[in-house]
């Protein structure tokens, strides 16, 4: 028994030592070495006493490394090492698409790695003939992985684009290059810079991986990720990239630019900033056109005007910038237009303002708001004289409100109204037509005790700074009456037309995307040419 265990282990061991063994052998079958051949030199030198490990050869010699040829002057083969050192009109070919030129090669043939020094030139044949060229002192190629890479600067050049950078790689199987550090790619239209570039010699696609900037007539692009097609001049960028063309800047979460026509689309929380007419206009989807200056927003769409200190916030279903000259731009606003500033605010389904003139036009169930005055007509126009409203027109259906408390308020309606400010106060106001008022005069200690009806043509009406009323003036003879607050109905309070709209006026800037159903089905708009003429 005794013996018959120990034979056991014995046989055990074997086995293990024999497995071991067959490991070792079929790895070195994996690993096998390819040898180097010599197919050509004028002359030959080996000396075992000077070194045994090198064999000298000169003039015209060829080398010979699976499918790939080594030419040059003069080199030293070592057999043993599966190594080679070539000198002088070096030049490795393989197949008929890649040759490599230097003043140098040191090749290893075990990990067929070649280092390339001293003037060194890379050619990639295309398969449409057309060639990619490397320029650098010191370049090694992996022929394992066929990439040849550069890390102390070096150029890559072909039919559209140069590539400068310290150090790259180019694989001239997948003709995709990477560039990193101070990157330069030279385009006819245009420059980019880079800090880390991918680019498709074959699609001629630069595929930004850091931090870059393009520059060219048309404008620069800001971008840290994404991609540029050098060939039609479209890119996609993403990562908060900018786009500054002329005076105007572009940005937003992803973009689609198309540099060859000038457009611009953003796409997630955009920013349209004009720099010289000092407005922006933000939403989650922008258009922008550089050679018209037109610009499309929608998408919880807003613009903010600046002007002195203050700020306008309009947001609306869709706005358009519109820009006919070098003076003249248009904000157009469509759809539940909601606007806000400290001195005015107001609704609206459609808004044209003009830049040229200051000029606010509101239309489609407009109601405008003053501190305690609330306007309203079919349309309503503003006049901004130093971004200050200088005055309100109320060409038809005109209405006036003046909040006075809860249970009175100040009227007057017509045809047509003109209020005209002093600061945020309005001064005085004029109705032609059909004019009709109701007022609370205040007493001197702030009480009211009558009412005042009036009905004429036309009237003026001037108030002071507090808003009390300080003088009338009317055309012809007027009808009215004066009415004690306790001999008052519900419905002598109040003209026909009188509403107040407390609930839908703008109370900030972020109340301007409250949601409201405006009353207005369907409007029909003139053409932009005749809109933007009007008054």
């Amino acid at each position: 028994m005794k013996y018959l265990k120990t034979y056991m282990i014995m046989t055990f061991l074997s086995g293990i030592v024999s497995s071991f063994a067959c490991a070792q052998e079929n790895t070195a079958d994996t690993v096998k070495k390819t040898k180097i051949h010599l197919d050509h030199a004028d002359e030959r030198y080996f000396n075992k006493n000077i070194d045994d490990q090198r064999l000298l050869l000169n003039g015209n010699v060829v080398f010979r490394h699976d499918s790939s040829f080594m030419y040059c002057d003069s080199a030293y083969l070592y057999e043993r090492d599966h190594s080679l050192e070539a000198f002088g009109r070096v030049r490795i070919e393989q197949g008929d698409t890649l040759f490599v030129y230097g003043d140098y090669l040191f090749y290893d043939g075990n990990i067929e790695l070649a280092q390339m020094r001293r003037n060194v030139l890379m050619v990639n044949v295309q398969q449409d003939s057309t060639e990619v060229t490397l320029y650098t002192d010191s370049l090694d190629y992996n022929r394992i992985t066929n990439i040849c890479y550069y890390f102390a600067g070096g150029r890559v050049v072909d039919m559209e684009n140069e590539l400068v950078s310290l150090y790259g790689q180019y694989s001239p199987g997948t003709k995709i290059a990477v560039f990193k550090d101070s990157v330069r790619l030279t385009n006819p239209n245009f420059i980019l810079y880079s800090d880390t570039l991918e680019y498709s010699a074959e699609t001629k696609i630069a595929t930004i991986l850091g931090p870059s900037v393009i520059e060219s007539d048309s404008g620069t692009v800001y971008s840290t990720r994404g991609w540029y097609n050098t060939q039609d001049n479209t890119s996609l960028l993403l990562d908060r990239s900018n786009i500054l063309s002329g005076e105007k800047i572009l940005t937003g979460d992803s973009l689609i630019y198309d540099r060859a026509n000038g457009i611009g689309t953003a796409f997630g929380d955009m920013i349209l900033y004009d720099t010289v007419q000092n407005m922006t206009l933000t939403g989650h989807l922008g258009y922008y056109e550089e050679r018209t200056e037109y610009a499309f927003v929608t998408d919880s769409a807003c613009a903010l005007e600046y002007s002195q200190g203050d700020t306008l916030f309009l947001h609306a279903d869709t706005l358009e910038l519109i820009t006919t000259d070098s003076m003249s731009r248009y904000l157009r606003a469509y759809k539940g237009v909601r606007f806000y500033r400290s001195d005015i605010q107001g609704i609206c389904d459609l808004m044209r303002f003009s830049t040229k003139d200051s000029v606010l036009r509101m239309y489609g169930d407009p109601v405008l708001w003053s501190e305690n005055q609330q306007l309203s007509g079919d349309s309503i126009i503003i006049y901004m004289a130093d971004t200050a409203i200088d005055y309100v027109h109320v060409p038809t259906s005109a209405f006036s409100v003046q909040y006075v408390n809860s249970d009175c308020f100040n009227q007057l309606g017509g045809n047509d109204l003109k209020a005209y400010f002093k600061g945020k106060n309005v001064e005085r106001i004029d109705v032609d037509g059909n004019a009709e008022s109701i007022y609370y005069p205040l007493e001197e200690d702030g009480t009211i005790e009558i009412l005042n009806y009036l009905k004429s043509s036309s009237l003026s009406i001037w108030t002071d700074e507090e808003g009390r009323l300080s003088k009338l003036k009317f055309i012809d003879r007027p009808v009215g009456k004066t009415i004690p607050l306790p001999e008052l109905t519900e419905a002598q309070k109040t003209l026909k037309k009188f509403a107040w709209h407390k609930d839908l006026r703008p109370v900030d800037k972020y109340d301007i995307f409250r949601f409201y159903k405006s009353n207005v089905k369907e409007m029909t708009l003139p053409p932009v040419e005749t809109d933007l003429s009007a008054e």
